[in-house]
């Protein structure tokens, strides 16, 4: 597959996040068109016309608000940001009813206007969505699936980075499993440079390992507290996603795809890292875990396929 030009990406929902996302891909100039998708004609086309407005400083991007799916046509990349926010103590498994409905009657037309698309489905419990999303519109898994972990594995890698006095690029660690109360850090594997973690120094106790494994699970919710969403990391998280995609990086991202037998896990979406490109996403089927950790994936999957099999109950 080849790096795509003239890109269209299309943000669906002109909310917190949506809107986050529009700008990022705007001032990094991810792609040649921005089409801002809500059903509120006003606010999408409000947040697109703000945007608009800076574009002389951004580059050649054009970014347009609507609420007219037929707009959104042809689009290479559909970010789906759309449905109700998680409130203050809220888990991010207590909205799937609420979501679940949303994008029932949402991405099958989204995919209809855009059949060739690949589509990234960023609202939570996204691990759920894009499992009954993939089931509803028979889409490829590569194709059609969740932002997942990218953005806890930026928190994680930060929050190794300021206890080793580091840069956070010079830490290679993973957050998988579930975008959610469920997740969990791949320590077997982490390394800050050449090093594993746990060889760096004395900071790096597994009560030390513990906190941070819980500051990152925990991350969201002292911010929705605080502020009432959270938006600019998952923008930016979102956009480098859709980057790989354009760019046909093959970058390795913790994204999540429905899986079929993968480490033990099938017919659930969970976050591995995975290959991500112009022909979707791919996870990588030869990772080691400890035993542990196998059994962390496996209670993540667990409480992901159970959520999911509530859902249709009631669909």
């Amino acid at each position: 597959m080849a790096v795509i030009e003239n890109a269209k990406v299309t943000v669906v929902g002109a909310g917190a996040v949506g809107s986050a996302t529009a700008y990022a891909l705007m001032i990094r100039g991810s792609a040649r068109e921005v089409v801002l998708y809500d059903i509120d004609e006003k606010r999408a086309s409000a947040e697109a016309l703000d945007l608009a407005h800076g574009a002389m400083f951004t580059g050649a991007s054009e970014v347009t608000g609507t609420s007219n799916i037929e707009r959104t046509a042809a689009s290479h990349v559909i970010v789906v940001t759309a449905g109700a926010a998680q409130r203050p103590g809220q888990t991010r498994l207590e909205l799937v009813e609420t979501n679940a409905r949303i994008m029932a009657s949402l991405i099958p037309s989204l995919v209809e206007a855009s059949p060739r698309a690949i589509v990234i489905i960023v609202s939570n419990p996204c691990d759920v969505l894009a499992t009954l999303a993939v089931e509803q519109t028979g889409a490829d898994p590569a194709r059609m699936f969740a932002s997942g972990c990218v953005l806890d594995t930026s928190r994680l890698r930060r929050a190794i980075a300021i206890r080793a006095q580091v840069d956070p690029r010079s830490v290679h660690a993973h957050i998988i499993g579930e975008h959610g109360d469920s997740e969990f850090p791949l320590w077997s594997s982490a390394r800050i440079g050449p090093l594993p973690v746990e060889d760096w120094g004395e900071q790096f106790t597994p009560e030390e390992l513990e906190a941070i494994a819980t500051e990152v699970r925990t991350a969201a919710y002292t911010i929705i507290e605080g502020k009432g969403a959270t938006n600019y990391a998952i923008g930016l998280s979102s956009t480098r996603i859709v980057e790989a995609v354009l760019r046909d990086e093959r970058a390795i991202l913790p994204v999540s795809t429905v899986l079929s037998g993968t480490l033990g896990v099938d017919g659930v979406a969970l976050s591995l890292p995975s290959i991500v490109g112009s022909a979707g996403a791919v996870p990588l089927d030869r990772i080691r875990l400890s035993d542990a950790e196998q059994e962390l994936l496996a209670r993540s999957a667990a409480t992901l396929g159970e959520t999911a099999a509530a859902v249709r109950a009631v669909l």
